[in-house]
């Protein structure tokens, strides 16, 4: 015995003819690689920003002025029995240093903490002939009076 393999009967006469199966439409891809790009171009901006953030506060930090400001901070009994010791410096640096032919001027403002609270220095600055004068030199502590490092102890 053979066997024929089955056929669908033929559409009887006057019908419209049965639409063969079309594949389901393929996807280009064009969006997952659009928001593959947009996402490298917003890391790599955060990236430029992070840089230019440590360029800048590493270029106060590497400053006399600012040095000094921390040396004499540091050294001070007031500051050191207010905030307790070690007195560290903190990461971010705000302000400006402008120094040009021996002369110039700063401001900066930067935190400091030791055992016992944490400040906050304000310097205002000149220099002369690359010699630093404090016009102002205060810490704040979170809690308590101000102390002016200008004044004598």
């Amino acid at each position: 015995m053979t066997t024929t393999p089955y056929a669908p009967p033929p559409p009887p006469p006057g019908a419209p003819p049965v639409p063969a199966a079309t594949p389901p439409p393929q996807k280009s891809g064009c969006l997952k690689w659009a928001l593959i790009g947009c996402g490298v171009v917003i890391v790599l901006f955060a990236a430029f920003c992070a840089v230019l953030i440590i360029f800048v506060f590493g270029a106060i930090k590497h400053s006399e002025v600012y040095k000094g400001a921390l040396r004499r901070v540091q050294d001070d009994p007031r500051v050191v029995a207010a905030l307790g010791s070690p007195v560290e410096a903190g990461w971010i640096v705000s302000g400006n240093v402008h120094v040009e032919n021996g002369n110039g001027n700063a401001e900066i403002n930067f935190p400091v903490s030791g055992s016992k609270q944490k400040g906050k220095v304000h310097a205002v600055a000149t220099v002369e002939n690359s010699q630093w004068k404090y016009e102002t030199l205060t810490v704040q502590p979170e809690s308590g009076p101000l102390i002016d490092l200008n004044s004598p102890p």
